[in-house]
C-alpha cells in the first residue's frame, strides 16, 4: 500500500505542476499550516468539542480572509505605478543597453557591444528578454485574475481540511491511511522549508531595505523603483540560495543607472548579505532537511528544466518530501 500511495502522491504533484495549480497548492498548505499553528492556543481556552470545532472554523475563515487580502494587496502593488514589475524590467533593459555611456573607458573593454560575438549576442538577448517580458507583464489581466481565483480556492480547501481535522473521523482503510501519511509528510516538508525560508527572506529584506531606503539616501543616492526592489527581494528570497542571486543582480543593474560607483557599492554590500544568507540557508534550511546547498540547487535546476518556474519554486519542498520518505524507508 505504501508504494501505491507513493505513486499516487507523485502523480498528484506532477499534475499540480503540469496543470499550473502550484499557487493553489501552496496557498492551501499555507492556510492549513497557519490554522494548525494557531488552533492549539485557541482550543486550550475552550472545553466543549463543539466549541473547539466552531473556534477552529472561525479561525480558518479569519486566516483565509487575511491571506486573501495579502495576496490581493501584493497583486495590486505590482500592478501599480509604484511597484510595477513591467516598469522595472523596462528600466533594466534601458540601463543594460546604455551601460557603455556611463562606464569609465577602462571598463568598456570588458563590456560587449551588440553584435560583438557571443558576448554581444548575450547582451542583446538579455535586453530583448527584459523588454519582451515587460510587455507581457503589462498585458497581464485575465491570467492574473484566474491565478488569484485558483489561490482563493486553494485557501478554502486548506481551511476545510484543517477544520475537518478538528473532528474525530472513522477509521480509514489501508490505502487511505497511507495517502494521509504521504500528505502529512508533504505538509511537514512545506512547513519546514517555507517557514524557515520566510525568516531568512525577512532578514535579508530588512538589510536590503536599510541599504536602499536609508544608507543610499544618506549619501544623496535615490535609486528608481526602490519599493519594487524591496518587494522583489522578499519574494525571490523565498527561493533558497538562487533567490538571493536574482535580487542581487536586479539591484546591481538598477544601481548602474545612478553611477558605476553606486553599482560597485551595491555589489559589495550584497556580497556581504549573500554570505550571511548562504550561512543562514546552511544553518536553517539545510538543518531542516539535512541537505547541502548543492543538493537544493541540483533539485531546483532539474525541476526548472522540466516544469519551468513552478518547478523551481516547488523543488525545495518536493526534495525535502522525497528525502524524508527515503529516510523513513531506510534507503538513504
Amino acid at each position: 500500500m505504501r508504494q501505491t500511495a507513493w505513486l499516487l502522491a507523485a502523480a498528484a504533484l506532477y499534475l499540480v505542476l503540469e496543470l499550473r495549480l502550484l499557487p493553489s497548492l501552496l496557498a492551501g498548505l499555507l492556510v492549513h499550516e497557519l490554522v494548525h499553528l494557531m488552533a492549539p492556543t485557541l482550543q486550550r481556552r475552550i472545553s466543549s468539542a463543539r466549541g473547539k470545532l466552531i473556534a477552529v472554523a472561525l479561525l480558518a475563515v479569519a486566516v483565509v480572509g487575511v491571506t486573501a487580502a495579502a495576496a490581493i494587496g501584493a497583486l495590486a502593488f505590482f500592478r501599480s505605478d509604484a511597484g510595477s514589475l513591467a516598469s522595472l524590467f523596462g528600466r533594466m533593459a534601458q540601463i543594460i543597453e546604455g551601460a557603455r555611456a556611463s562606464l569609465p573607458p577602462w571598463a568598456l573593454v570588458y563590456l560587449p557591444e551588440a553584435g560583438d560575438g557571443a558576448a554581444g549576442e548575450l547582451h542583446t538577448a538579455t535586453v530583448d528578454w527584459l523588454r519582451q517580458h515587460a510587455a507581457e507583464l503589462r498585458a497581464i489581466g485575465k491570467e492574473a485574475g484566474l491565478a488569484l481565483a485558483h489561490i482563493f480556492v486553494g485557501m478554502i480547501i486548506g481551511a476545510m481540511v484543517a477544520t475537518r481535522e478538528a473532528v474525530a473521523v472513522d477509521a480509514l482503510g489501508p490505502l487511505a491511511e497511507a495517502l494521509v501519511g504521504r500528505a502529512q509528510r508533504i505538509t511537514s516538508a512545506f512547513r519546514r522549508i517555507v517557514f524557515a525560508q520566510v525568516r531568512i527572506s525577512l532578514l535579508n529584506t530588512a538589510f536590503t531595505t536599510l541599504y536602499l531606503a536609508v544608507a543610499l539616501p544618506l549619501f544623496g543616492v535615490q535609486l528608481p523603483l526602490t519599493k519594487t526592489l524591496i518587494a522583489v527581494t522578499f519574494i525571490t528570497g523565498m527561493l533558497p540560495v538562487i533567490g538571493n542571486l536574482i535580487s542581487n543582480a536586479v539591484i546591481v543593474v538598477v544601481s548602474l543607472a545612478h553611477s558605476p560607483q553606486t553599482a560597485a557599492a551595491s555589489l559589495a554590500f550584497l556580497v556581504v548579505v549573500h554570505k550571511l544568507e548562504y550561512f543562514l540557508n546552511a544553518r536553517i534550511v539545510g538543518s531542516q532537511i539535512k541537505a547541502s546547498a548543492w543538493e537544493l540547487l541540483t533539485a531546483m535546476l532539474l525541476m526548472e528544466a522540466v516544469f519551468g518556474l513552478p518547478g523551481l519554486v516547488a523543488a525545495p519542498i518536493v526534495y525535502a518530501w522525497v528525502k524524508d520518505e527515503l529516510k523513513t524507508a531506510g534507503l538513504v
